[in-house]
């Protein structure tokens, strides 16, 4: 049986996700004040403030992983394939520009062009705004493969590319022309850098050679080599001091001072990885660098010998995470081991509340003794393989214990300090085979419980490291390796399984072994829901055991997964059971019942999950992914019908949070669209909406004769002095100017005819019309336009004594009706109403058509208000409820 995606989760965020392997761009906002970074992050970007790293936009996905992205004034430019996009606000594409044959890898944008060259050697000027092709160059391979684009500072109109054979040229877009041609440095070109100096720039070579060179004089100025390889990137400082940064391929980044010609320092390991992009911000003392090891980094120049210091950063895993848990009850961090040896905490609401607690080291005071002379690598400790935390004595002391790959010894982590602990946990007699596979830490956070390879399960105390006791006999407490532990709340029970197929139970305070039982396969794992009391087990032949602690029997067994079982973890109250594993599918069991009720599939296997502990979110990573991915809990938002799923059920592909593409293909050309919000007109049938118009237009139609009578003037109006010209205007709110025609101040005449003085207004006359056409939005907003005073006459001018027509009563009253049925202009309609009853109420008696019309408005102003006081009574409810939980 075939289905649809999640019925109980919907994707949310990723979390740790900030750099990849492409150079960032930097752009000035002159509104704002303020640098913007834009750093590629697969098939999309991230956009981030300088002054704080907070993100500020996400755009939206592109079909394939972004290869090259830069960045004007108004627009981010970026290229996937061989399709270059235009960005606008950071977030939805604006053109798109198609001609290139291979993968575009390098961009320029210029004025009203952007110049792109591909790997094909063909180089294409474009322009911005019609996304039309304006040049075509195209290269020999062989010859001038171009590697570096850049803009000369006041060279107009001229581009100097260059080659990874060594060679440069400058040309003329415009006229299509080569201007010069530099035989360059028998090394290829990596990077070409404008410097402060006019006609003055610096390439970088791939033997590692910085060049300064004069482009109008053809004259080196001078030279550098850099010991680190290739040169990966180069900024030039425009605050002061004459330096020049180049990066590297080990991480490392070198200072020059250019007017003494020399190295003035050196930012060893600023990136893990090679250095992608390096840009001092102008005018200013900082450098913003990004690298392949998911970092962004800002660095500033306040030490002495001109030597930089980390200011700010953002950081992830540089290698994919393994295992993932969430720390504390509030539900907000979580707690991530990753491939490259670091545990980090992650923050769902801000990531600057994430935490860094660094890398495992074998002996930490060596290490820091070492670290000048970089043999600080020998001392890593392998990465994590699991991990168990706990809040509730972290103040006091360590509160995170981990297992490392290959390793006997156990590690304690300390969340509060964010660094490593003191401890290497460690049996009295160690065996050299032994390895520590599984780890728990009480509730208390007193005591920790290791499991090793060799089957040994140690009790140690967390406040000293102490080793307190060991399980079972002859310091055994399985004859293979222990796979999973757990303790209950109260300290009294200890639950572990190992390859020996047994699940036992132990005394936690006596160690002695009280029950076991034989599974029907080999456990890979077990997970402790304390609450409730129930184990869940998952197997090697992909199936899933829960079992109650209390009963120690077997009460639930579920199957469906094809591939093994990596991680699980339960809802908060116990009710769910939510699997990953390696066939892609996420599935989540409900215990009561003991049916599946929800299952999806993910484009890469899942290898960790967690729900939080207040149930709103469930996290989860994935093979060959350094993010976290957030799913949000639909239940918790809405009523989720959740029926049980058939053993056939094949579930569909959920996109990953954060990476959902966009299908619309609109091409908006205009730079300056402002993405305003429309609210509709109506926004419910249940609801009513407001006319938003002042109060003073409706509040005072019931009290017209207590404002004439105060508004009396107490002596007789004067003649008003004689104006040079006069410009007669037109009754309403809005002053309009009228000027009589020639014609009519020739025929004009004071006697009066009985024509005249019968002649309807304009907005009888629309409201007649409207009795026809049944479409009243005409006099409604005439009616709109007239101040309190002209919509009294109005109305008292609709019957046959006032120069109006008994229909025209009935007109109005089918108007309030349409009103009231469309929920439009609420206060209107019952200020309109109150009036016209006031004025014309004698006269409606005796009208037995509109007599019945205002009984059928009665029934409809009744039932209308019913449905508001219920929703005004459920609101009330609401914060009352909100407030007494509050207090």
């Amino acid at each position: 049986m075939s289905g649809g995606g999640s019925s109980l989760f919907s994707g949310f965020r990723v979390l740790g996700l900030y750099s990849n392997h492409v150079p960032h761009a930097l752009r000035y906002h002159k509104k704002h004040r303020e640098f913007y970074l834009v750093t590629a992050v697969g098939k999309c970007f991230h956009a981030y403030n300088v002054n704080r790293l907070g993100i500020v936009a996400i755009s939206n996905s592109l079909s394939d992983d972004i290869t090259c992205v830069t960045a004007d004034r108004m627009l981010v430019f970026t290229a996937a394939g061989r399709l270059i996009s235009a960005f606008a606000r950071n977030k939805e594409v604006v053109m798109r520009y198609h001609g290139h044959k291979q993968e575009v890898h390098l961009l320029l944008p210029l004025g009203d062009q952007l110049i792109s060259a591909d790997s094909g050697g063909d180089v294409i000027v474009w322009d911005v705004q019609g996304g039309d092709i304006y040049l075509r160059l195209q290269f020999d391979l062989n010859t001038f493969e171009v590697s570096a684009m850049m803009h000369p500072s006041t060279y107009l109109n001229k581009v100097l590319l260059g080659s990874s054979q060594g060679a440069l040229q400058l040309w003329n877009i415009k006229t299509s022309k080569l201007l010069f041609t530099f035989p360059g440095w028998s090394s290829g070109v990596t990077v070409l850098q404008q410097s402060p100096a006019v006609d003055v720039v610096g390439i970088g070579t791939a033997a590692g050679r910085i060049i300064i060179h004069n482009i109008r004089m053809d004259e080196t100025l001078m030279s550098f080599t850099q010991d680190w390889g290739p040169v990966n990137s180069l900024a030039f400082r425009t605050d002061g001091p004459p330096i020049v940064a180049s990066g590297s391929p080990q991480g490392h980044i070198a200072f020059w001072d250019l007017e003494r010609r020399q190295l003035v320092t050196q930012q060893r390991h600023a990136h893990s990885t090679a250095v992608a992009g390096a840009t001092f911000l102008h005018g200013e003392p900082l450098l913003v660098t990004n690298g392949a090891d998911n970092a962004i980094k800002v660095w500033i120049f306040d030490q002495e010998g001109g030597g930089a210091r980390l200011l700010r950063s953002r950081q992830g895993h540089s290698a994919p995470p393994t295992t993932i848990h969430h720390h504390g009850s509030d539900g907000k961090n979580i707690l991530s081991a990753g491939q490259d040896g670091t545990l980090q905490s992650f923050s769902i609401v801000h990531e600057r509340f994430n935490k860094n607690l660094g890398h495992g080291s074998i002996n930490k005071r060596k290490e820091q003794k070492k670290k000048k002379g970089l043999l600080y690598e020998e001392l890593r400790l392998p990465s994590i393989t699991a991990f168990s935390s706990a809040d509730a004595r972290q103040s006091d002391w360590d509160g995170i214990v981990a297992c490392h790959r290959g390793r006997p010894a156990a590690t304690t982590w300390n969340y509060q300090r964010c660094t490593m602990g003191i401890h290497h946990l460690q049996p009295p007699s160690p065996c050299r085979d032994a390895i520590a596979m599984a780890v728990d830490i009480t509730s208390c956070g007193n005591f920790v419980v290791i499991g090793s390879s060799t089957g040994r399960l140690d009790v140690y105390n967390l406040q000293s490291g102490q080793h307190r006791g060991c399980y079972g006999d002859d310091d055994k407490a399985h004859s293979g390796s222990v796979r999973g532990v757990a303790t209950d709340t109260l300290n009294q029970l200890t639950t572990s399984v190992g390859s020996d197929w047994l699940l036992k139970f132990w005394r936690f305070k006596t160690r002695k072994q009280e029950e076991q039982l034989e599974l029907n396969a080999a456990p890979a794992s077990l997970m402790l829901h304390r609450d409730s009391g129930m184990l869940a087990l998952a197997l090697d032949d992909f199936t899933l055991l829960v079992v109650d602690i209390e009963t120690r029997r077997v009460v639930r067994k579920f199957a469906g997964h094809h591939g093994n079982i990596n991680d699980m973890t339960f809802s908060p109250d116990g009710r769910w059971l939510v699997t990953a594993a390696m066939d892609c599918t996420i599935r989540t069991w409900d215990i009561p019942s003991g049916c599946l009720v929800d299952c999806f599939l993910v484009s890469m296997a899942p290898v960790g999950v967690s729900m939080s502990p207040t149930g709103d979110f469930l996290a989860t990573a994935h093979v060959d992914s350094l993010g976290i991915y957030l799913w949000t809990n639909k239940s918790l938002c809405g009523p989720v019908g959740l029926r049980p799923l058939p053993a056939d059920y094949l579930p569909t592909v959920e996109t990953l949070p954060g990476v959902k593409a966009d299908e619309s293909e609109k091409e908006v050309t205009s730079e300056e669209a402002e993405d305003a919000y429309r609210s509709a007109d109506q926004l419910g049938a249940e609801l009513v909406t407001l006319s938003l118009q002042p109060e003073s237009r409706w509040k005072s139609l019931l009290h017209l004769d207590d404002i004439k009578k105060r508004n009396k003037p107490v002596a007789p109006p004067a003649a008003p002095a004689a104006a040079p010209f006069f410009l007669p205007t037109l009754p309403g709110l809005t002053p309009r100017f009228t000027l009589p025609t020639a014609s009519e101040e020739e025929t004009q005449s004071k006697v009066l005819s009985w024509g005249s003085l019968s002649q309807s207004s304009e907005f009888s006359s629309a409201l007649e019309s409207a009795l026809e056409s049944r479409s009243f939005d005409r006099p409604v907003s005439l009616l709109k336009d007239c101040g309190p005073a002209a919509l009294s006459v109005e109305l008292t001018c609709l019957t046959s004594e006032e120069g109006g027509a008994s229909h025209l009563l009935l007109a109005f009253i089918l108007m309030i009706d349409s009103m009231l049925a469309s929920g439009r202009d609420f206060e209107l309609a019952h200020a309109y109403l109150a009036l016209f009853l006031k004025v014309h109420l004698r006269s409606l008696s005796q009208d037995a058509v509109a007599m019945a019309a205002l009984l059928r408005l009665s029934s409809r102003l009744e039932a209308r208000w019913a449905e508001l006081r219920t929703s005004f009574d459920q609101s009330l409810c609401l914060i009352s409820y909100t407030k007494s939980a509050l207090l």
